[in-house]
């Protein structure tokens, strides 16, 4: 059963409207002053964003609904856009436990939006594929474990939120440490949030270092021990769930070089691309990523393979509807307030979240075989 039926009914009509108005007023004081749309976040919540694809392993999960309101949110803006896949994230890994504890406590305040949050997985996704060190280590203690590290980024994340990571653990008479995966609370004891606002976009993400000083993670917030089979099962949904950001930000542009059609079609249509060529593209992504949408828990390797194709295909696409849109409206989206040049930069991003497009390509080679 859907955890969510309860609790917050789907009105895709609230959160066209809530995007239309609400967050399309503030994108640019979003962009240029980092400011983090908390009040939309929540309104989102209300509107039944976060609990559409939460039935968890045994459930009918369909993540139609979960993509649709996360484009719609980054059409217009996509720092909220990608808060809106962080909060998608914390209750897909939830959902996806067989943790009653969270389910129970945890997981309606986040679908309802009362409880914010994301995911601290891109530092432990890099760490699995040896591109970096594991920077959170544990000890088992009394109770649970005892967390020490440096989480370098950690989005959508407030005073009170929710974060799932993962932290190493030595195991006595093993070579290598094994890998815990976990619900943190950022108001525990000995962790501390510093915002970091260094990007050229997205920052008003509520993007924050996180550092943990001997963090007691309790056994009821544990997610997977070890944690690679729980990992297994949350990729494909966590890495499709992104498509909807790309989706978001190809279709507005898109509509970007349609709007300067008229003035500018004469001389823009000896540019490569045209608003077709980008639509017809756009068409055959988004309708492989809703095929996908229906079976997140399937884990076999073929199925990953297509969900990892996909996902490079939104970055690409992303990235090169933003070029294009720059070029079709030329110096007019060129300006300090142009749309064109924050979709650009906005569009790269997508091709650097983990998992980054070299990520991806290299995942996708070692699969290949």
């Amino acid at each position: 059963m859907n955890v969510a039926t309860s609790l917050t009914a789907y009105d895709f009509d609230e959160i066209d409207r809530i995007s239309r108005e609400d967050l399309a007023s503030i994108v640019q004081k979003i962009d240029d002053e980092r400011i983090y749309a908390e009040d939309i976040m929540r309104a989102y919540g209300k509107a039944g964003a976060y609990g559409t694809h939460v039935g968890g392993i045994e459930g009918e999960v369909d993540l139609t609904s979960a993509i649709l309101s996360m484009a719609r949110a980054s059409e217009e803006c996509l720092s909220t856009g990608f808060c809106v896949w962080c909060q998608d994230t914390l209750a897909w890994y939830i959902s996806s436990s067989d943790n009653d504890f969270l389910k129970t406590e945890i997981l309606p305040k986040v679908i309802k939006g009362e409880a914010l949050g994301g995911t601290g997985m891109s530092n432990p996704m890099k760490a699995m594929g040896e591109i970096e060190k594991m920077r959170l280590k544990g000890e088992r203690v009394e109770g649970g474990y005892k967390v020490k590290g440096l989480l370098p980024w950690v989005s959508n994340l407030v005073e009170d939120g929710y974060f799932g990571t993962m932290f190493h653990v030595d195991v006595e008479g093993e070579e290598s440490p094994k890998r815990v995966m976990a619900i943190f609370h950022a108001g525990w004891e000995g962790i501390k949030l510093k915002l970091d606002h260094d990007f050229v976009a997205m920052g008003g993400t509520a993007t924050c270092n996180v550092q943990c000083r001997d963090v007691f993670v309790p056994d009821e917030y544990i997610l997977g021990d070890p944690a690679m089979e729980f990992v297994k099962r949350i990729r494909p949904g966590f890495t499709i769930l992104q498509c909807g950001m790309a989706a978001g930000i190809i279709k507005n542009c898109i509509e970007l070089i349609e709007q300067v059609e008229a003035p500018l079609g004469h001389v823009n249509r000896y540019l490569d691309k045209q608003a077709s060529d980008l639509r017809a593209d756009y068409d055959a992504l988004v309708a492989e990523v809703l095929e996908l949408c229906k079976t997140p828990y399937d884990l076999s390797d073929a199925f990953y393979l297509r969900v990892l194709r996909a996902r490079l295909r939104g970055g690409e696409l992303a990235m090169e509807a933003a070029h294009w849109a720059q070029l079709h409206m030329g110096a007019r989206g060129y300006v300090t307030q142009g749309a064109a040049q924050r979709r650009l930069r906005e569009a790269y991003f997508i091709g650097i979240v983990t998992p980054a497009t070299k990520h991806l390509k290299m995942l996708i080679a070692q699969m290949e075989g």
